[in-house]
Order: structure tokens, then sequence, then C-alpha cells
């Protein structure tokens, strides 16, 4: 596969969306620009083009006189969000089964124990990093450029609001069943199992944070 060339813009676009799927930002928080420049060492333009996609996907709001905020989700929209990943993220597993490799299962069980160290320390930002390695594994070897690129559109609205829990014990239990999940998936890969393994994405998996962590 060939890598994709990065523009600065893209670059800038990736920093800052991590940060919201990190929780670093939080929702009605000033993006700081003159920062961000700064760490990246970029020039302003890149730097704004980027606020503007982020703020054209919903995921920033622009006010007058303040700048880029990050923006709120109502639960109504993560709800309909996750349904939608859920639907497509089953349909990228079951056309990645037949593209993957013994090497990519083995990076998926590592990330599944990175997984594990990270729900122990309660350190929620390593279990966002890993958890979304180990769904790229697979997403990556779909062969469908579209699909990727719908998820890739997505990832950014869906995830960043999970660290919104208030209650932290129960939030990483919930973590725990949804690591669990994943030594599932592994399963059902290596069982060259569509059915279970769409089942699980589709129906299970992502259904998990709307009861127990929005």
């Amino acid at each position: 596969m060939i890598k994709k060339y990065q523009s600065l813009k893209d670059h800038v676009y990736n920093y800052i969306a991590q940060k919201i799927q990190n929780g670093t930002l939080l929702p009605n928080q000033k993006v700081n620009e003159a920062s961000i420049c700064k760490n990246l060492e970029v020039s302003r333009t890149p730097v704004r083009e980027a606020l503007i996609q982020l703020a054209s996907e919903n995921l920033l709001e622009y006010i007058p006189r303040r700048g880029f905020i990050v923006s709120d989700m109502d639960t109504k929209k993560k709800l309909d969000i996750f349904q939608v990943v859920g639907v497509l993220d089953g349909f990228a597993a079951t056309l990645a089964v037949d593209h993957l490799t013994d090497e990519d299962i083995q990076t998926m069980e590592k990330l599944v124990a990175k997984i594990d160290i990270a729900i122990d320390r309660q350190n929620y930002a390593d279990y966002q990093k890993y958890q979304t390695d180990f769904h790229y594994v697979y997403i990556n070897k779909c062969d469908n450029s579209t699909l990727i690129d719908m998820l890739n559109s997505l990832q950014n609205s869906f995830i960043r609001q999970v660290y919104l829990s208030q209650d932290k014990q129960k939030l990483f239990d919930a973590l725990k069943e949804m690591n669990h999940q994943h030594k599932q998936i592994i399963d059902f890969f290596k069982q060259a199992d569509k059915e279970n393994l769409e089942d699980l994405l589709r129906n299970v998996h992502w259904k998990i944070t709307h009861t127990d962590m929005i």
C-alpha cells in the first residue's frame, strides 16, 4: 500500500483531532492557535485551515471574539454516530477477513495486551490510542478506500465523548468488557467467521458505550 503524503494542514488536523479524542481538549474548551503553531513549528495558515475543516465537521465551533472551541455533542447525536460506526466497522471487518495476515493477528494480540495494561493503570489516553490502532489493523485491510475514508471521518466524532463518564470505575469496567470483545474479534478472524464477527461489532461492541460510557 502506498502511503499518502500528509499535508501540513492534515498534520495539524490530526494533531488537534487526537487531542479531542484523548480528552486533552474538552468540550467547550478554546483551541489555542498560537500554541499549536509553536508546538508543531508551522505557520498560522495550515492551523487555520485545519480548524476550519474541523469546524465544518462539527468537531469545533467558531465563536466571534473567542475563537474556535471544542463542540459538545448531545446524547442522541452520539448514539446516532455509534450506530453508524458499528455497521461500517462490522462491514470493514468482514471484508478484511480474506486479507489479514498472521502478522496482523499478532499485532492485534499485542495491542490487546497493551490495552489491558492501560485499563489496569486507568490510563484512558493510552487505552484510546491502542484501541484505535487495534481497529485500524483490520480496517486498513478491508480493501475499500471509500469505507476507510468514511470511518476516518467519523472516528473523531465518536471517540472523544467516552471520557466524559463521571464514574471512573464504571468507565474502566466497561472498557475491560470491550477489550474482552477485542479478544473475541481476534478469535473470529482466526476462524474466518464473518457472520459472528459482523454481529459482534455491529450489535454488541459499539452498544456497550451507549449504556455504560455516555
